[in-house]
């Protein structure tokens, strides 16, 4: 193996720009070790992470048990694909489906694919289950989401930088006001409607949480029409908003669930799609599939993943910081007028900044942040997204939050 030379960031920022596509701008950080809810740049700095890679990494940087899960399966076997069983892959599948209490799970690697595959899945159980005409089956989704970055999944998106030049775009999606029943009531009575799917907070757009009994209205409404209730909890699954999943706040069952991220604590690539044997039936051999899904290190990751996340009662812990989170940031608000208001639950949460999207004053608070000890990052422009790994301590909560007025008293 070619050992890594030893870079200074400005060395290896450069060279991402040169030879990388420029798909993502970063924050002018480069990290090369992480623990807990902990990182360290290349010249030795260290952080707190405020972001937990978009809430991947929920049970904090190389969790020990994780880690060995990873690093002994990976001793044994990788691969094999799913021409062959192999011995971990059953065993994954009973602990995850009984763990959220489902039928079946459809194991793939990535947010995106299980969105896909959420999509498909609802569709064939659409024309081979519920009537409506092959090709014709409409999902209904909300204005302002964030599923992911395949062709299909932007073309409902309204992102224009994510959609623009990227089509021509898939049809067979109603686009509908987030957090809107009345709008999804008249929706739902369009013709050949085979599912709503719907993020229960939406993280990208800026940690929008809906109104109470929003979501266990639309379950219901969806339920009376005979359509699928999709429940994307990619982001928001996995303890973050201070319940296992965030439909759990209102005791809402998916009727399809997808996760991912936090599924392997930031590990290696896992998500799923969890459906109950009606819908999940409609999946025959060889109508989809993936060459890594379900396969041997993911499985093992993904198992003490979850372990970990009923062990160490991050749920409970997500619960509670966040409210005390929320409680002082609401004192930097009424302190400082460059906040506007902060928003959020569990340990997934907002701050809006006194400004216009087209400002680069979030940007530069997060720059400061930065050099404060503490990493965060804007997103539509006036909004910073924090989200610290569930494994925080409430006195390191504390110290984050001293460096935010910090950083807020210098603007």
């Amino acid at each position: 193996m070619k050992t890594l030379e030893k870079l200074s960031s400005a060395q290896l920022i450069e060279m991402e720009d040169k030879h990388g596509a420029h798909n993502y701008h970063p924050l002018p950080v480069v990290l090369e070790r992480g623990e807990g809810v902990y990182v360290w740049d290349v010249e030795g700095k260290k952080y707190y992470d405020f972001l937990s890679a978009y809430s991947a990494v929920n049970q904090g940087h190389c969790h020990p048990r994780i880690v060995d899960a990873m690093v002994n399966q990976a001793r044994t076997l990788t691969l094999t694909s799913r021409a062959f069983h192999n011995n971990v892959l059953g065993q994954f599948e009973k602990y995850v489906t009984e763990y959220f209490g489902f039928d079946k799970i459809l194991p793939m690697n990535t947010g995106a694919e299980a969105v896909e595959t959420a999509i498909k899945l609802c569709r064939k159980w659409a024309y081979e289950k519920n009537g409506i005409p092959e090709n014709e089956a409409n999902i209904i989704v909300c204005e302002n989401n964030f599923h992911g970055r395949t062709t299909t999944i932007i073309s409902f998106s309204n992102d224009e930088n994510a959609r623009k030049n990227f089509g021509p775009y898939t049809p067979g999606f109603i686009k509908i006001p987030y957090n809107d029943i009345e709008a999804l009531e008249k929706a739902l009575a369009e013709e050949n409607v085979a599912g709503f799917m719907v993020e229960p907070i939406q993280g990208e757009a800026g940690v929008y949480v809906p109104d109470d009994n929003y979501l266990s209205e639309a379950k219901e409404l969806c339920k009376a029409s005979g359509v699928l209730f999709i429940a994307d909890e990619v982001q928001t699954g996995i303890a973050r908003t201070g319940k296992l999943l965030a439909v759990d706040h209102e005791e809402v069952e998916p009727d399809i669930l997808i996760l991912g991220k936090a599924i392997s604590g930031g590990v290696y690539p896992v998500s799923a799609v969890l459906a109950n044997d009606t819908v999940m039936g409609v999946i025959k051999p060889g109508q989809h599939g993936s060459t890594f899904g379900g396969n041997p290190v993911g499985a093992a990751v993904a198992m003490a993943a979850l372990e970990v996340v009923k062990d160490e009662n991050l749920a409970e812990k997500a619960e509670e910081l966040g409210q005390f989170f929320r409680d002082e940031i609401h004192k930097l608000v009424a302190k400082y007028p460059i906040v506007k208001l902060v928003r959020g639950k569990g340990l997934l949460n907002a701050v809006v900044i006194n400004d216009s999207e087209e400002s680069e004053t979030a940007w530069n608070i997060c720059l400061k942040l930065r050099d404060n000890g503490l990493l965060a990052k804007p997103t539509h422009g006036n909004i910073i997204r924090f989200a610290p790994p569930l494994v925080m301590t409430k006195d390191e909560l504390i110290d984050c939050i001293s460096i935010i007025d910090k950083t807020l008293a210098e603007f």
